[in-house]
């Protein structure tokens, strides 16, 4: 047997033995595309990962007018530059993951366990080889690479936020159009993204039975916890399961989410469906829903454009840590491996800051310690 007729995504796996193409140039690029697809699919990467991943590539080839086995480091200088030039710059998460893509996809077509350099020479005289090196990619040296202008909202900005999505069904409805009944589920859904730090997936998957009572907490009823199944994976693991409790400062939530459950919901006609967030056509709200409902209350609100949904999981680490919650126990509330993670997410305000330096004043001062 040939060397690595036994891989997924080999030469032999998907290229057709002695069939001659009358271009084989394009022929042999899509059959290394499949033979990626193949291999990533044997690590258990999600189909919506396999795509982006693929579509890079092609977009990436589509740049150049080139096929791997003629691709130069420049080549890729050259995109990300594009990349990050005009009005709309790309984030530099966004390069360091399309270089990442890029030199994962190099290194499959170059490794010879595959048969892609000897299949290359033989056909072209030439052989692929590797185009992103630590000389002309982005380095991962900071932990935080988001916006800077995203961050925790106050307060105040939060009671802003939730008085306009309430103010929006009233408009709704006075007005008598259409649209209450999603206009009341886009509040109840951003307040609940709030008050249990959720992912914007993690919030559009959950279903009514995820609900659990908590024993130390009864007067929650049903609303004690919610059982988050789809939180957010790693690389060839399936979604990350963690159970979130109703914390006392933010039980206002066990209302609304009864009047949702308990009287409005039942007006989108579920049926047998378990979602807990409803459409009109009787199936579960999409993730671009959660952003597009968001962005307009948040206009209606007069707050910055910069603030997303994700703002209010921010918003959900900081205020539990001002409550005095332990580090540990907001980070398992949110589902981080690690606390430097939940860490950034953190931004606690001045007072908070002057509250604890006061508390250590008073500690010294008790015990005679010198300043």
């Amino acid at each position: 047997m040939a060397q690595g007729a036994d891989l997924t995504g080999s030469v032999q796996a998907v290229l057709p033995v002695g069939v001659r193409y009358l271009d084989p140039e394009p022929a042999v690029f899509e059959a290394m595309l499949e033979g990626w697809t193949r291999q990533q699919h044997s690590r258990m990467l999600r189909e919506t990962t396999i795509g982006e991943c693929v579509r890079l590539v092609r977009r990436f080839a589509e740049f150049t007018g080139q096929y791997p086995w003629q691709w130069v480091p420049s080549e890729v200088e050259a995109f990300i530059s594009e990349l990050r030039s005009g009005s709309k710059p790309v984030a530099f998460s966004t390069v360091r993951g399309y270089q990442t893509t890029l030199r994962l996809f190099v290194e499959f077509v170059t490794d010879p366990r595959y048969g892609w350099p000897a299949e290359c020479q033989t056909r072209f005289g030439m052989v692929p080889s590797q185009i992103c090196h630590e000389w002309n990619t982005v380095t991962h040296s900071a932990e935080f690479e988001g916006q800077p202008a995203r961050r925790a909202l106050t307060y105040d900005e939060l009671q802003t936020l939730f008085d306009a999505a309430d103010d929006r069904v009233a408009q709704i409805r006075g007005r008598g159009r259409k649209g209450s009944l999603p206009a009341l589920r886009d509040a109840a859904l951003v307040k609940t993204v709030y008050a249990f730090g959720l992912r914007r997936r993690e919030a559009s998957m959950l279903d009514v039975a995820d609900w659990r009572r908590n024993p130390r907490a009864g007067d929650y009823g049903r609303f004690g916890a919610v059982q988050v199944r789809y939180g957010k994976a790693v690389k060839g693991a399936p979604p990350r399961r963690r159970t979130v409790l109703t914390v006392p400062e933010m039980d206002w939530i066990v209302e609304v989410l009864q009047h949702w459950v308990g009287e409005v919901r039942a007006q989108f006609e579920p049926g047998g469906h378990g979602a807990m967030w409803m459409t009109e056509r009787r199936g579960r709200i999409a993730v671009r829903t959660l952003d597009e409902a968001f962005a307009e209350i948040r206009s209606l609100a007069g707050l910055p454009a910069e603030l997303d949904l994700h703002c209010l999981r921010h918003s959900y680490v900081t205020h539990l840590l001002e409550f005095g919650y332990p580090e540990l126990f907001v980070q398992q509330q949110v589902g981080h491996s690690y606390a430097s993670t939940t860490a950034i997410y953190s931004s606690v305000g001045d007072e908070f800051r002057n509250r604890l330096l006061e508390q250590s004043l008073q500690r010294q001062i008790k015990e005679g310690t010198p300043r």
